[in-house]
């Protein structure tokens, strides 16, 4: 009886057919969730005029899938370990999918909210799962690619949600956008059927014949028999805490990927729930206003591939930061009069640039803290990102409830940026630092 491991057969596994089959799934499954997430900010024009919300209320209502999010990353991350990744996948998908359908048929802000709150806790656990599940199939030297390029799919839903409002919101109200949701139910079956479970969580769970006909469509020239033992190793048997993330010179790192989470997902939120009344107050028609949420997620679908493959080649860090930099020049300048190809290439810059680096945050932090305590680094920065998650909704409502001139509402949207933009250059340089010294223990252990 030989061993082998299984991490080493991933990362070496040349890309192929069955790759191709995770990414796209997983890509798919990201188009629905972007679809319900960015779905709020397509209808918010038209229900705060129905049922005559002030712009503080449209923002608390905004916030409550947001708040069903952080929850449900917490609770479907717990579940998804136990149960398996590819069963935590299927009941996320379901509960937000049956949840957006249910939202169409809510007839006061209440009902609405508390459908909205469902539907986050479905969108909320299945992105980190379904990231996770990409992550552990994607080969080593492709993993930032592929992730970036899945990832796009929560663009593209974005995308999809604001050319569907284009066509249905004018003739069918705004109930029909939820009532879409239902269309994605009918994939269940190919789900469940054709995604793959997570070979380590079958490892564990002593299921090696499931295991062993995984490993064999990632490198198919690969010898494995019935005597083959399948190992997987551990980063590390001792239990990691909080604290870990703070330890070995990560005191300013850690600190500063938390701000530039938090403040990033703040201005992807805000822009996405406010830019279509924001434009429809700036006098654009509704039609108008739409598209310009189409082009932000196009603008991040486009960011989030060049982001990708910028990393994979340049310091993940300095791009982070030039993106940044270029998200605050280009959102600051949304609120000023430009002839219409000059507004939508703005919106685009700005879409790349914020959505972009959402997904170029994760591969930065998974980047700079070590194996035994990436998940705890990953969960703690993406929990703190959630908070801004739910600021920016709130924001852009007191915003518009004090009545500020257009181009002051971008402006404050973009102040986040720079906060960021500081925060990942003192990132760089802690993470330099950190290189440094640890640099000497390496030589002394080798």
């Amino acid at each position: 009886m030989h061993k082998i491991n299984i991490h080493e057969i991933i990362d070496n596994a040349r890309f192929n057919q069955f790759h191709w089959l995770v990414m796209c799934l997983c890509a798919l499954l990201l188009i629905f969730d972007g679809y319900d997430l960015f779905i709020y900010g397509v209808v918010l024009p038209v229900i705060m005029e129905e049922w005559g919300l002030t712009p503080l209320e449209a923002g608390a209502l905004g916030s409550y899938a947001l708040f069903g999010m952080m929850f449900g990353a917490l609770v479907f991350g717990t579940l998804a370990d136990r149960i398996g990744r590819k069963k935590g996948i299927a009941i996320c998908f379901l509960l937000f999918s049956v949840a957006t359908v249910l939202n169409g048929f809510a007839s006061t802000p209440t009902e609405f909210g508390i459908f909205r709150f469902l539907a986050g806790l479905g969108c909320g656990g299945l992105m980190p799962n379904v990231v996770a599940l990409m992550n552990e199939y994607a080969p080593k030297k492709l993993r930032s690619t592929l992730v970036a390029v899945m990832f796009s799919g929560y663009s593209l839903g974005g995308m999809m949600s604001a050319g569907l409002g284009i066509f249905l919101l004018p003739t069918f109200g705004w109930e029909v956008m939820f009532f879409a949701a239902a269309v994605p139910l009918l994939l269940l079956p190919v789900i469940l059927l054709y995604l793959p479970e997570s070979v380590g969580f079958l490892v564990r769970q002593g299921r090696n014949d499931e295991a062993r006909a995984l490993l064999q469509r990632i490198q198919p020239d690969l010898q494995i028999g019935q005597d083959t033992e399948l190992e997987i190793v551990e980063a590390s048997k001792q239990k990691t805490s909080v604290l870990d993330l703070f330890r070995d010179g990560r005191l300013v790192g850690t600190l500063s990927i938390w701000v530039a989470f938090f403040c990033c997902l703040l201005m992807v939120y805000a822009l996405g729930s406010w830019l279509p009344k924001l434009m429809a107050n700036a006098g654009y028609s509704l039609g108008s206003s739409l598209s310009f949420l189409l082009a932000l997620n196009f603008g991040g679908m486009f960011g989030a591939i060049l982001g990708g493959w910028l990393g994979d080649r340049f310091d993940l860090g300095k791009v982070v930061v030039v993106f940044f930099a270029v998200s605050v020049v280009s959102i600051s300048l949304l609120g000023i009069k430009t002839p219409m190809p000059v507004l939508y290439t703005l919106i685009t810059i700005a879409g790349a640039t914020v959505i972009g680096t959402q997904i170029l945050l994760y591969a930065a932090a998974a980047q700079f803290y070590g194996l035994s305590i990436r998940s705890t680094g990953l969960g703690w920065a993406s929990g703190i990102g959630r908070n801004g998650a739910i600021v920016g909704p709130l924001l852009g409502g007191a915003l518009l409830g004090i009545n500020l001139p257009l181009q002051l509402n971008f402006m404050a949207f973009a102040i986040p940026g720079i906060i960021a933009s500081l925060a990942m250059m003192l990132f760089v340089l802690s993470s330099r630092r950190a290189s440094v010294a640890a640099a000497p223990l390496m030589a002394t252990k080798a």
